[in-house]
Protein backbone atom coordinates (compact mmCIF):
# COMPACT_ATOMS: atom_id res chain seq x y z
CA UNK A 1 0.00 0.00 0.00
CA UNK A 2 1.27 3.46 -1.19
CA UNK A 3 1.93 5.84 2.24
CA UNK A 4 0.82 9.44 1.81
CA UNK A 5 3.61 12.46 1.91
CA UNK A 6 3.08 15.76 4.28
CA UNK A 7 3.62 18.84 2.95
CA UNK A 8 6.20 20.68 4.87
CA UNK A 9 4.38 24.08 4.17
CA UNK A 10 0.99 23.66 3.91
CA UNK A 11 0.61 20.47 5.84
CA UNK A 12 -1.57 18.41 3.07
CA UNK A 13 -1.27 14.86 3.09
CA UNK A 14 -1.12 13.84 -0.96
CA UNK A 15 0.57 11.04 -2.99
CA UNK A 16 4.38 11.35 -3.17
CA UNK A 17 5.53 13.50 -6.00
CA UNK A 18 8.35 15.77 -6.38
CA UNK A 19 6.04 19.35 -5.02
CA UNK A 20 2.88 19.94 -3.69
CA UNK A 21 -0.28 19.82 -5.69
CA UNK A 22 -1.51 22.77 -4.03
CA UNK A 23 1.60 24.86 -2.62
CA UNK A 24 4.20 23.85 -5.28
CA UNK A 25 6.81 23.68 -2.44
CA UNK A 26 8.65 20.68 -2.93
CA UNK A 27 7.75 17.49 -0.75
CA UNK A 28 10.07 15.13 1.54
CA UNK A 29 11.26 11.75 -0.44
CA UNK A 30 10.46 9.86 2.76
CA UNK A 31 6.61 8.63 3.25
CA UNK A 32 4.70 9.85 6.44
CA UNK A 33 4.90 7.18 9.17
CA UNK A 34 2.19 6.28 10.86
CA UNK A 35 1.37 6.83 14.58
CA UNK A 36 2.27 3.83 17.20
CA UNK A 37 -0.22 1.67 18.40
CA UNK A 38 -1.61 3.03 22.39
CA UNK A 39 0.35 0.06 24.00
CA UNK A 40 3.60 1.42 22.81
CA UNK A 41 3.63 5.00 23.61
CA UNK A 42 4.94 5.97 26.68
CA UNK A 43 2.99 7.27 29.36
CA UNK A 44 2.19 11.31 30.43
CA UNK A 45 5.94 12.77 31.65
CA UNK A 46 7.74 9.82 30.79
CA UNK A 47 8.25 6.11 32.04
CA UNK A 48 10.27 5.98 35.49
CA UNK A 49 14.10 4.74 35.57
CA UNK A 50 13.57 1.47 34.36
CA UNK A 51 9.93 0.48 34.09
CA UNK A 52 9.11 0.84 30.76
CA UNK A 53 5.37 1.68 30.10
CA UNK A 54 4.04 -0.71 33.04
CA UNK A 55 1.19 0.68 34.44
CA UNK A 56 1.26 2.79 38.07
CA UNK A 57 -1.06 1.05 40.93
CA UNK A 58 -1.96 3.02 43.41
CA UNK A 59 -3.64 2.74 46.96
CA UNK A 60 -6.78 4.41 48.11
CA UNK A 61 -8.69 4.28 51.37
CA UNK A 62 -12.14 4.38 51.44
CA UNK A 63 -13.00 4.56 54.98
CA UNK A 64 -14.61 7.26 57.25
CA UNK A 65 -14.71 8.67 60.27
CA UNK A 66 -18.40 8.22 61.55
CA UNK A 67 -18.10 4.66 60.61
CA UNK A 68 -15.34 4.11 62.47
CA UNK A 69 -16.71 6.11 65.43
CA UNK A 70 -19.80 3.68 65.08
CA UNK A 71 -16.92 0.79 65.67
CA UNK A 72 -15.40 3.01 68.70
CA UNK A 73 -18.68 3.66 70.82
CA UNK A 74 -19.46 -0.10 70.76
CA UNK A 75 -15.93 -0.96 71.53
CA UNK A 76 -15.75 1.54 74.68
CA UNK A 77 -18.83 0.23 76.17
CA UNK A 78 -18.26 -3.32 76.07
CA UNK A 79 -14.23 -2.78 77.25
CA UNK A 80 -15.62 -1.14 80.19
CA UNK A 81 -18.48 -3.69 80.47
CA UNK A 82 -16.31 -6.24 80.55
CA UNK A 83 -13.55 -4.68 82.15
CA UNK A 84 -11.10 -4.53 79.95
CA UNK A 85 -11.59 -8.25 78.42
CA UNK A 86 -13.03 -6.97 75.28
CA UNK A 87 -9.85 -4.63 74.15
CA UNK A 88 -8.54 -7.88 72.57
CA UNK A 89 -11.46 -7.83 70.16
CA UNK A 90 -11.96 -4.03 69.76
CA UNK A 91 -8.32 -4.02 67.98
CA UNK A 92 -9.62 -6.59 65.65
CA UNK A 93 -12.79 -4.84 64.84
CA UNK A 94 -10.98 -1.70 64.11
CA UNK A 95 -7.72 -3.39 62.38
CA UNK A 96 -10.38 -5.09 60.04
CA UNK A 97 -12.36 -2.09 58.98
CA UNK A 98 -9.11 0.02 58.14
CA UNK A 99 -7.87 -2.87 55.71
CA UNK A 100 -10.81 -4.03 54.33
CA UNK A 101 -11.20 -0.34 53.43
CA UNK A 102 -7.76 -0.25 52.03
CA UNK A 103 -7.99 -0.98 48.37
CA UNK A 104 -4.76 -1.73 45.87
CA UNK A 105 -5.17 -2.52 41.97
CA UNK A 106 -9.44 -2.66 42.51
CA UNK A 107 -9.07 -5.14 45.55
CA UNK A 108 -9.05 -4.36 49.27
CA UNK A 109 -6.76 -6.33 51.88
CA UNK A 110 -8.48 -8.41 54.77
CA UNK A 111 -7.68 -9.27 58.28
CA UNK A 112 -8.14 -12.31 59.68
CA UNK A 113 -6.72 -12.41 63.11
CA UNK A 114 -8.90 -12.79 65.97
CA UNK A 115 -9.78 -10.95 70.03
CA UNK A 116 -9.01 -14.74 71.38
CA UNK A 117 -5.84 -14.81 69.60
CA UNK A 118 -4.75 -11.29 70.82
CA UNK A 119 -6.22 -12.09 74.26
CA UNK A 120 -4.07 -15.36 74.85
CA UNK A 121 -0.86 -13.89 72.93
CA UNK A 122 -1.27 -11.34 75.80
CA UNK A 123 -1.49 -13.66 78.77
CA UNK A 124 1.52 -15.75 77.80
CA UNK A 125 3.62 -12.40 76.71
CA UNK A 126 2.84 -11.52 81.00
CA UNK A 127 3.54 -15.16 81.90
CA UNK A 128 6.63 -16.31 79.68
CA UNK A 129 8.60 -12.20 79.27
CA UNK A 130 7.12 -9.86 81.54
CA UNK A 131 7.15 -11.53 85.17
CA UNK A 132 10.56 -12.98 84.39
CA UNK A 133 11.69 -9.40 83.43
CA UNK A 134 9.92 -8.01 86.54
CA UNK A 135 11.90 -10.13 88.77
CA UNK A 136 15.09 -10.21 86.51
CA UNK A 137 15.23 -6.35 87.00
CA UNK A 138 14.44 -7.02 90.44
CA UNK A 139 17.00 -9.31 91.13
CA UNK A 140 19.65 -6.24 89.70
CA UNK A 141 18.25 -3.92 92.47
CA UNK A 142 18.66 -6.33 94.85
CA UNK A 143 22.49 -7.54 94.57
CA UNK A 144 23.88 -4.55 93.03
CA UNK A 145 25.99 -2.66 95.20
CA UNK A 146 27.95 0.09 94.80
CA UNK A 147 28.53 2.47 91.61
CA UNK A 148 30.10 -0.35 89.67
CA UNK A 149 27.37 -3.05 90.47
CA UNK A 150 24.64 -0.46 89.56
CA UNK A 151 26.25 0.81 86.30
CA UNK A 152 26.68 -3.19 85.27
CA UNK A 153 22.82 -3.74 86.30
CA UNK A 154 21.44 -0.90 84.96
CA UNK A 155 23.69 -2.36 81.44
CA UNK A 156 21.81 -5.24 81.76
CA UNK A 157 18.17 -3.99 82.27
CA UNK A 158 18.81 -1.81 79.44
CA UNK A 159 20.13 -5.05 77.22
CA UNK A 160 17.37 -6.70 78.26
CA UNK A 161 14.80 -3.83 77.49
CA UNK A 162 16.35 -4.33 73.79
CA UNK A 163 15.79 -7.35 73.72
CA UNK A 164 12.34 -7.70 74.61
CA UNK A 165 11.64 -4.53 72.27
CA UNK A 166 13.52 -6.89 69.42
CA UNK A 167 11.11 -10.23 70.03
CA UNK A 168 8.12 -8.02 69.97
CA UNK A 169 8.87 -6.29 66.87
CA UNK A 170 9.40 -9.27 64.80
CA UNK A 171 6.46 -11.43 66.86
CA UNK A 172 3.97 -8.96 66.29
CA UNK A 173 5.07 -8.63 62.28
CA UNK A 174 5.21 -12.27 61.78
CA UNK A 175 1.22 -12.25 63.42
CA UNK A 176 -0.15 -9.40 61.59
CA UNK A 177 1.02 -9.94 58.15
CA UNK A 178 0.13 -14.32 58.90
CA UNK A 179 -3.66 -12.86 59.53
CA UNK A 180 -3.12 -10.13 56.15
CA UNK A 181 -4.30 -11.65 53.01
CA UNK A 182 -4.77 -9.41 49.43
CA UNK A 183 -7.07 -11.25 46.89
CA UNK A 184 -6.60 -14.33 49.02
CA UNK A 185 -3.51 -14.57 49.42
CA UNK A 186 -1.71 -14.33 53.29
CA UNK A 187 1.62 -12.28 54.34
CA UNK A 188 4.07 -13.44 56.09
CA UNK A 189 6.88 -12.80 57.79
CA UNK A 190 10.66 -15.45 57.50
CA UNK A 191 12.93 -13.50 59.59
CA UNK A 192 14.94 -15.19 62.58
CA UNK A 193 14.63 -13.97 65.73
CA UNK A 194 17.85 -14.44 66.97
CA UNK A 195 19.26 -12.73 63.55
CA UNK A 196 16.88 -9.63 64.34
CA UNK A 197 18.01 -9.60 68.05
CA UNK A 198 21.69 -9.87 67.16
CA UNK A 199 20.62 -6.63 64.33
CA UNK A 200 18.33 -4.91 66.99
CA UNK A 201 20.93 -4.76 70.16
CA UNK A 202 23.88 -4.23 68.43
CA UNK A 203 22.43 -1.47 66.33
CA UNK A 204 20.62 0.36 69.41
CA UNK A 205 23.88 -0.13 71.34
CA UNK A 206 25.80 1.47 68.49
CA UNK A 207 23.83 4.50 67.92
CA UNK A 208 23.69 4.81 72.29
CA UNK A 209 27.47 4.90 72.24
CA UNK A 210 28.04 7.53 68.95
CA UNK A 211 25.20 9.98 70.67
CA UNK A 212 22.90 8.97 67.84
CA UNK A 213 25.29 9.45 64.67
CA UNK A 214 25.04 5.73 64.08
CA UNK A 215 20.69 6.12 63.78
CA UNK A 216 20.45 6.26 60.28
CA UNK A 217 22.78 3.01 59.20
CA UNK A 218 20.70 0.98 62.28
CA UNK A 219 17.26 2.26 61.11
CA UNK A 220 18.03 1.29 57.37
CA UNK A 221 19.48 -2.12 58.74
CA UNK A 222 16.45 -2.75 60.63
CA UNK A 223 13.92 -1.73 57.76
CA UNK A 224 15.93 -3.46 55.82
CA UNK A 225 15.71 -6.55 57.27
CA UNK A 226 11.73 -6.47 58.36
CA UNK A 227 11.05 -5.89 54.15
CA UNK A 228 13.44 -7.97 52.96
CA UNK A 229 12.13 -11.28 54.92
CA UNK A 230 8.23 -10.18 54.24
CA UNK A 231 6.35 -12.29 51.89
CA UNK A 232 3.39 -12.40 49.78
CA UNK A 233 2.50 -15.86 49.24
CA UNK A 234 5.46 -17.32 48.31
CA UNK A 235 7.13 -14.51 46.50
CA UNK A 236 9.12 -11.93 48.74
CA UNK A 237 9.58 -8.28 48.92
CA UNK A 238 13.25 -6.54 48.60
CA UNK A 239 15.43 -3.59 49.96
CA UNK A 240 18.51 -2.34 48.62
CA UNK A 241 18.73 0.58 50.58
CA UNK A 242 21.93 1.84 52.65
CA UNK A 243 22.57 3.94 55.48
CA UNK A 244 24.83 6.38 54.15
CA UNK A 245 22.32 7.88 51.92
CA UNK A 246 20.65 9.11 54.26
CA UNK A 247 23.64 10.17 56.74
CA UNK A 248 24.16 13.81 55.06
CA UNK A 249 20.51 14.67 55.94
CA UNK A 250 20.50 13.36 58.85
CA UNK A 251 23.21 15.30 60.41
CA UNK A 252 22.09 18.85 58.60
CA UNK A 253 18.63 17.69 60.57
CA UNK A 254 20.42 17.68 63.66
CA UNK A 255 21.99 21.20 63.05
CA UNK A 256 18.74 22.61 62.49
CA UNK A 257 17.09 21.07 65.25
CA UNK A 258 17.32 24.07 67.59
CA UNK A 259 16.86 27.30 64.76
CA UNK A 260 13.56 25.23 64.06
CA UNK A 261 11.93 24.42 67.13
CA UNK A 262 12.66 20.50 65.78
CA UNK A 263 9.70 20.94 62.92
CA UNK A 264 12.81 20.39 60.60
CA UNK A 265 12.45 16.96 62.20
CA UNK A 266 9.08 16.14 59.67
CA UNK A 267 11.43 16.85 56.50
CA UNK A 268 13.59 14.20 57.68
CA UNK A 269 10.88 11.68 58.38
CA UNK A 270 9.18 11.97 55.25
CA UNK A 271 13.05 11.67 53.21
CA UNK A 272 13.20 9.12 54.71
CA UNK A 273 9.97 7.69 53.81
CA UNK A 274 10.57 8.22 50.45
CA UNK A 275 13.87 6.66 50.38
CA UNK A 276 12.73 3.53 52.09
CA UNK A 277 9.69 2.62 49.40
CA UNK A 278 12.00 4.27 46.35
CA UNK A 279 14.40 1.16 47.59
CA UNK A 280 11.54 -1.35 47.94
CA UNK A 281 10.69 -3.97 45.36
CA UNK A 282 8.25 -6.91 44.82
CA UNK A 283 9.84 -8.95 41.89
CA UNK A 284 10.45 -6.15 39.29
CA UNK A 285 7.47 -3.95 40.73
CA UNK A 286 9.17 -0.71 42.54
CA UNK A 287 6.82 1.05 45.28
CA UNK A 288 7.42 5.55 44.73
CA UNK A 289 5.90 7.52 47.95
CA UNK A 290 5.92 11.63 47.56
CA UNK A 291 5.32 12.52 50.97
CA UNK A 292 6.99 15.75 52.40
CA UNK A 293 7.86 17.57 55.54
CA UNK A 294 5.41 20.15 55.10
CA UNK A 295 2.63 17.30 54.44
CA UNK A 296 3.81 15.74 57.86
CA UNK A 297 3.53 18.43 59.61
CA UNK A 298 -0.06 19.59 58.78
CA UNK A 299 -1.09 15.78 59.64
CA UNK A 300 0.34 15.97 62.69
CA UNK A 301 -0.63 19.48 63.79
CA UNK A 302 -4.00 18.85 62.12
CA UNK A 303 -4.35 15.29 64.38
CA UNK A 304 -3.02 17.04 67.50
CA UNK A 305 -5.52 20.06 67.01
CA UNK A 306 -8.52 17.42 66.57
CA UNK A 307 -7.65 15.74 69.89
CA UNK A 308 -7.31 18.66 71.72
CA UNK A 309 -10.52 20.53 71.24
CA UNK A 310 -12.47 17.38 70.87
CA UNK A 311 -11.17 15.61 74.43
CA UNK A 312 -9.96 12.65 72.38
CA UNK A 313 -13.25 12.23 70.91
CA UNK A 314 -11.51 12.38 67.18
CA UNK A 315 -9.75 9.29 67.29
CA UNK A 316 -11.12 7.66 64.84
CA UNK A 317 -11.25 10.48 62.16
CA UNK A 318 -7.48 10.63 63.18
CA UNK A 319 -6.92 7.19 62.43
CA UNK A 320 -8.86 7.67 59.03
CA UNK A 321 -6.94 10.43 58.12
CA UNK A 322 -3.79 8.85 58.93
CA UNK A 323 -4.67 5.84 56.62
CA UNK A 324 -5.70 7.76 53.88
CA UNK A 325 -2.71 9.91 54.19
CA UNK A 326 -0.68 6.62 54.05
CA UNK A 327 -2.13 5.72 50.64
CA UNK A 328 -2.46 8.88 49.22
CA UNK A 329 1.33 9.43 48.78
CA UNK A 330 2.52 5.84 47.69
CA UNK A 331 2.20 4.10 44.52
CA UNK A 332 3.71 0.84 42.77
CA UNK A 333 5.42 1.24 39.47
CA UNK A 334 6.53 -0.99 37.19
CA UNK A 335 5.24 -4.94 36.34
CA UNK A 336 2.95 -6.33 38.95
CA UNK A 337 2.82 -10.48 38.03
CA UNK A 338 0.69 -11.90 40.10
CA UNK A 339 1.01 -14.67 38.44
CA UNK A 340 3.42 -16.98 39.77
CA UNK A 341 2.37 -15.79 43.28
CA UNK A 342 1.25 -18.83 44.88
CA UNK A 343 -0.53 -19.27 48.68
CA UNK A 344 2.37 -20.50 51.11
CA UNK A 345 0.56 -19.12 54.47
CA UNK A 346 3.01 -19.50 57.49
CA UNK A 347 1.83 -20.26 61.05
CA UNK A 348 2.54 -17.52 63.69
CA UNK A 349 2.42 -17.26 67.53
CA UNK A 350 0.58 -14.60 69.21
CA UNK A 351 3.64 -14.20 72.09
CA UNK A 352 5.10 -11.75 70.36
CA UNK A 353 2.20 -9.34 69.41
CA UNK A 354 1.16 -9.58 73.19
CA UNK A 355 4.40 -8.40 74.01
CA UNK A 356 3.78 -5.43 71.43
CA UNK A 357 0.90 -4.48 72.56
CA UNK A 358 2.41 -4.11 76.36
CA UNK A 359 5.13 -2.09 74.73
CA UNK A 360 3.82 -0.73 71.84
CA UNK A 361 6.32 -1.96 69.81
CA UNK A 362 4.01 -3.16 66.72
CA UNK A 363 4.50 -1.15 63.53
CA UNK A 364 2.13 0.74 61.09
CA UNK A 365 0.70 0.62 57.91
CA UNK A 366 3.21 -0.82 55.44
CA UNK A 367 6.31 -2.80 55.15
Amino acid sequence: MTMGVECPKCGLLQLPGPTCTSCQAPLRSSPRQPPPPPEQRPPAGGPGPGLGTHPTHRLSFHGAGGSLLGIHIVNVLLTIVTLGVYYFWAKVRVRSYILSQTECAGDRFAYHGTGGELLLGFVKAVLLIGIPFLLLDLGIDLVARGPIAQAAGGFLSYVAILAFFAFATVGARRYRLSRTSWRGVRFSFRGRLLEFLRLFVGGSLLTTITVGLYYPFFDTRRHGFLVSHSYFGNQTFSFDGRGKDLFGRYLLTLLLLVPTLGMCWFWFLARKQRYFWAHTWFGAARFRSTVTGGRLLLLSAGNALLLILTLGFAWPWVVVRNARFACTYLTIEGPFDLTTVQQEAQAASTTGEGLAGILDAGFDIGL
